[in-house]
């Protein structure tokens, strides 16, 4: 039997891993980029390995590199294969989304499915919009297999009814293979933009403003070379529990700041937590920096139903 004993206090510094969508979209971009991707600080967990087996399935050559380096040797935008089996996504919903938007662009039939729990979660959400971009798109009742046959594909304005980042990134993925531009997404509310930085940072044309994003078509994407920061997901549980526990001084290094992901620490401060942001930098087109959290009594607050994108990994209902 292991005891654990309650902590007094928490004291001292620490990494996260990396951002697990940025790592998912690296991987998915960089197989449609014109030379080799190298990602640092790659966040090892099923759905990161998700991405990585998928583009291998699709004739993607990746090697990883160490624990935490994962190089992917780029196909070009339209060089992705048929794979004579489906193509297995396990748990990872952004990795099934994201790979439709840029199949639907590719020659040939794919077929995308994944474990009980994503093949519960709907994808009518992503067929309607694809199909209205001229791709033939098939899902099993609303959801997964999903069966993606490439078209002409023409450029659309789409309003999300539900706000959600995977949603708008297969739609703007899409949209890098219309014959004309832009395809332009309208969303509800903010959510995460993590495939409109890496894709400007790869030389695509992307113009964001409030509720809108909109993309024109590439003829290639330029391979990336990044460093993954630190989740702030991962940093939360750390963040609370210097937070409770008296005498604390916690300093997590290297964390992804990006404001459609910060909610828990604009909440937090509206409680009086004591979460101070320092060194700020960019990494990849990521705004990053180090966070000093020391503890605090707090007081209950509200949050409104706008914050939750914000504050939590997108929800399987979206």
């Amino acid at each position: 039997m292991t005891l654990v004993e309650p902590a007094v206090s928490i004291r001292g510094a620490i990494e996260v891993p990396g951002v697990k969508g940025i790592c998912q979209r690296g991987v998915l971009l960089g197989a449609v980029a014109d030379g080799e991707t190298e990602i640092r600080g790659f966040g090892r967990a099923a759905d990161t390995q998700s991405a990585i087996d998928v583009v291998r399935q699709l004739g993607v050559e990746v090697t990883d590199v160490g624990d935490e380096v994962v190089r992917v040797h780029g196909v070009g935008l339209r060089g992705l294969r048929s794979s004579p089996e489906p193509l297995d996504c396990g748990n990872a919903g952004t990795v099934m989304r994201l790979a439709a938007g840029l199949l639907a662009g590719q020659s040939g039939t794919f077929t995308l499915v994944g474990d009980e729990s994503l093949s519960s979660r709907p994808q009518e959400r992503i067929a309607v919009p694809l199909r209205a971009l001229g791709a033939t798109v098939e899902t099993t009742d609303g959801h997964a297999p999903l069966t993606i046959s490439g078209g002409s594909l023409q450029p659309i304005r789409h309003e999300l009814p539900v706000a959600s980042a995977q949603v708008k990134s297969a739609v703007i993925l899409a949209g890098l293979y219309t014959a004309s531009g832009p395809t332009e997404v309208i969303e509800p509310a903010v959510t995460r933009d993590h495939t409109e930085r890496m894709l400007t940072a790869m030389g695509v044309r992307v113009a964001r403003e409030p509720g809108k994003v909109s993309v024109w078509p590439a003829e290639r994407l330029r391979p990336l070379s990044i460093d993954v920061p630190g989740d702030i997901s991962s940093a939360a549980p750390f963040i609370a529990a210097a937070t409770l526990l008296t005498d604390s001084e916690l300093h997590i290094r290297g964390v992804n700041v990006n404001a459609t992901r910060t909610g828990f620490l604009d909440v937090l401060e509206r409680m009086g937590g004591r979460v101070a942001v320092y060194n700020r930098r960019s990494l990849g087109g990521e705004p990053v920096a180090d966070l000093e959290v020391r503890h605090a009594e707090l007081i209950a607050t509200n949050v409104d139903a706008q914050e939750v994108p914000l504050l939590v990994d997108e929800l399987p209902l979206f």
